[in-house]
């Protein structure tokens, strides 16, 4: 790896880290990019191609596995969706079930002892959201859901 790129992995870090401290306030691609010292366009590519998803895409990522917590907690959707920066219940629904595969109020009542019973450094890692599936309504994602992990 040459020089310069290094640097701009660094750079690159920099705005993932405003993205993992800031989520809940707004943020565009160009507050993102000039935190990295970079152009919208190429921020948006390098992005990209160093952690394999556009930087909207990873914001909103982390504000979901927020709101999961959040959810978990007792929160009620409406209140986590706001906590976590979003301005739009029905677009923050919409992106959790994407990602979680299953809605916010069904994620919100299920139980999630074996997440209480785990080690805080465990737990963030098994929640971490990641894309259920591709398809547009999420029904396959929401039969096909792991039961969650248990000691």
């Amino acid at each position: 790896m040459t020089p310069q790129e290094l640097a701009n992995l660094a750079y690159l870090r920099r705005a993932r880290d405003l993205i993992d401290r800031e989520y809940a306030r707004p943020l565009d691609v160009p507050t993102m990019a000039q935190q990295a010292f970079m152009s919208p366009g190429h921020f948006s590519r390098q992005f990209r191609a160093a952690y394999g998803e556009t930087p909207y895409s990873y914001l909103m990522t982390r504000r979901i596995e927020r709101a999961m917590a959040l959810l978990r907690g007792g929160m009620s959707v409406t209140d986590a969706c706001m906590a976590v920066g979003c301005t739009s219940l029905g677009s923050f629904s919409s992106r959790f079930t994407e990602i979680v595969g299953e809605t916010p109020t069904e994620y919100r009542s299920r139980e999630h002892d074996a997440v209480a019973a785990m080690p805080a450094c465990i737990a963030k890692v098994r929640t971490r959201p990641t894309r259920k599936s591709s398809s547009r309504n999420g029904e396959a994602a929401r039969r096909n859901h792991p039961i969650a992990w248990t000691a």
